[in-house]
Order: C-alpha cells, then sequence, then structure tokens
C-alpha cells in the first residue's frame, strides 16, 4: 500500500508528518471506501493519496520518500493501462495471422514445382487449396484454444477465443464445421484433378494436426508438436498440392500451359 511503502523513519519532523498523512480523515475515508470501487478504483485512491504526498515532501525535500512515492505511483498508472485491453485488440491477438503463412508456404511451393515440371498452373485450383487450407488452419487454432481451455493452460488468457466468445461449445462446433468445409473444398479439387494419392496425402496431413492437439492424443505435450508440423505441412500438403497443380484434367478455360523445349 501506498501508506506503508510512503512511511517514513527518519528524524523526529518528517515522523510527525508521516503520523499526519496517515491519520488524515481525507486519506482514511478514501481507504475505506476504495473497496467498493473495485481493484482499479483502489489504485485510483492510492495514486491520489501518492500524490498528495509527492507535493508535500517536495515542499520537505525528503528526496528518499520522494523517489519512493512516485515510483509506486507510476506502477500503479502502469497497472491500469496495461490490464484494459481493448476488445480489437483481444480479438487480432486471437486471430494470429501470420499462423496461416503454413497454408500459403505449402500450396506456393507445391504449385510453383508443378509449373517448373510440367508447365501445368490452375489460378482456379489454386485459390479453392488455398481457401480450403484457411479453413482448416482456422479449425486448428479454435480447437487448439478449446482444448488448451480444458486443460486450463488458457483459463486466465485473455486473447483465448473461448474467453472473447463466452462459450467453449459455440467455438468447438464452429471449429468442426470449418474443418469440414475445407476438406470438401480438397476433396473436390482432388476428384477434378483425378488424383486420390493427394486426397490420402492431406487426409495425412489433417490427421497430423489432430493428433497433434486433439483428446485423447494430445502430443503436443509429449514435445512431438514439431514433428508433426513439419510432416503435415512439409511432405504431406507440399506433396499434395503438387500432384493436385501437376494433373492434366484441367478445365481449358482455367488452364495456363507452357511448351517446355
Amino acid at each position: 500500500m501506498a501508506a506503508t511503502l510512503c512511511h517514513l523513519n527518519h528524524g523526529s519532523g518528517l515522523k510527525k508528518l508521516n503520523d499526519y498523512l496517515l491519520n488524515c480523515p481525507n486519506i482514511t475515508r478514501s481507504y475505506q471506501l476504495s473497496p467498493l470501487s473495485g481493484a482499479a478504483g483502489t489504485r485510483r485512491y492510492y495514486n491520489r493519496i501518492c500524490i498528495r504526498k509527492l507535493e508535500v515532501e517536495r515542499q520537505k525535500g525528503s528526496k528518499c520518500c520522494f523517489s519512493r512515492c512516485r515510483a509506486e505511483l507510476w506502477d500503479n498508472t502502469y497497472k491500469e493501462e496495461t490490464d484494459y485491453i481493448s476488445r480489437a485488440t483481444l480479438i487480432w491477438r486471437a486471430i494470429k495471422l501470420p499462423i496461416y503463412s503454413v497454408a500459403l508456404v505449402p500450396l506456393t511451393v507445391g504449385s510453383a514445382a508443378a509449373y517448373f515440371h510440367t508447365g501445368l498452373y490452375s489460378a482456379r485450383r489454386y485459390f479453392v487449396l488455398l481457401a480450403s487450407s484457411i479453413l482448416i488452419i482456422t479449425w486448428l487454432n479454435l480447437s487448439n484454444d478449446v482444448y488448451d481451455f480444458d486443460t486450463g493452460a488458457d483459463k486466465n488468457k485473455k486473447e483465448s477465443v473461448v474467453n472473447i466468445v463466452g462459450s467453449r461449445t459455440g467455438t468447438i462446433v464452429a471449429a468442426w464445421l470449418l474443418l469440414a468445409l475445407g476438406f470438401m473444398g480438397l476433396t473436390w479439387v482432388a476428384v477434378e484433378a483425378a488424383n486420390m494419392r493427394s486426397l490420402f496425402l492431406l487426409a495425412s496431413a489433417v490427421t497430423c494436426g489432430y493428433i497433434y492437439q486433439c483428446p485423447p492424443f494430445r502430443l503436443s505435450y509429449q514435445g512431438l508438436g514439431e514433428p508433426l508440423c513439419f510432416a503435415a505441412f512439409g511432405p504431406f500438403a507440399t506433396t499434395a498440392f503438387y500432384l493436385l497443380q501437376s494433373s492434366t484434367s484441367f478445365p481449358t478455360s482455367s488452364l495456363v500451359y507452357l511448351y517446355i523445349a
């Protein structure tokens, strides 16, 4: 507390000044009423007390108490600012935008390799696969938040999707719906390309994501998260995208074909 941290033990004059501040009716009344306003209100009352003490100590020239009270005032002000985080900021943190690079990179690498070796590229398939991959990554993000919430790891995490939405059931239902939509897009492209091997590889990648975080496996807690992520977004996904883009069963309108001498 401010009254305790600013207690003076040096000199009879400063001792009397400290006793006066501690017994001041305004300060006592503020301290008694502060709990009714919650933690933020309590800190505001303490800040007012520190400001009063700072003004008195400036006049008396007590550098020790002045520095101590100023440090406490800054600390309380910093806590007030950090305790409040806008909802927009929490939502931005919950989106985790950099994680979606794992949807873009394997698809781009696989498509580039297919174009380099076969001269084939379908823009429509590329964007359908990209949208489907984003939906599946969103499933990973949401379900990971749900299962971390169940274990208590995200119980006090403000940017957790479950804490923002306020519904564990709604979050997990939305996650599985996104997975279903994403896998439907991947299946559609695989059927169009007449390449079922790619669908098997993509299913393997999704399975790696499932056992990474979902019960009863949760292999990420066993230190196997990195190998699973490498397998899912490396050999499985990249090879599957290569096979889908190198297929010759493209619609004529979306086909880019290059004769390589």
